[in-house]
């Protein structure tokens, strides 16, 4: 009998446990401002749960075999989301990137490299760039 007991409890602990686990979910949840574009590259649910991988996949083809394209680029996902408040995808808690991250206490560390602010123009200014030794200067 005793057996039972502890299982019938076991069962109530964890029922308990998953419907405040849903509810602080589904209160708490971050409200997201919506993207500039007509759609996510991806489908949104599908993006809440892959996005760390086809970043570092993105990553990966781009410093390591030279392929660089817009689709999954962080800077894509930058130009987008950045906010309408803020300019920025984290500057603040509510920024689009950092409101799911605080959330969810995971911790950010794109923006150590990336900019967390789409650039002004989105054509490279060739006079900007460092010229390397050897290499014609663009005309200048």
């Amino acid at each position: 009998m005793g057996s039972w007991l502890r299982l019938a409890a076991s069962i109530g602990a964890a029922a308990f446990l998953a419907v405040t686990s849903l509810q602080a979910v589904a209160s708490g949840a971050p409200k997201l401002e919506r993207g500039k574009g007509e759609r996510c590259v991806e489908d949104v649910e599908y993006m809440k749960r892959h996005h760390p991988n086809l970043l570092k996949h993105h990553r990966d083809d781009a410093l390591r075999r030279g392929i660089r394209t817009p689709k999954h680029s962080l800077k894509g996902c930058v130009e987008c989301h950045a906010s309408e408040r803020t300019g920025s995808v984290a500057a603040s808690k509510e920024d689009f990137c950092m409101a799911c991250h605080v959330y969810a206490a995971v911790k950010v560390d794109c923006w150590e490299c990336h900019a967390t602010r789409p650039k002004a123009s989105s054509s490279p200014d060739r006079r900007a760039l460092p010229l390397m030794p050897g290499l014609p200067s663009g005309g200048q």
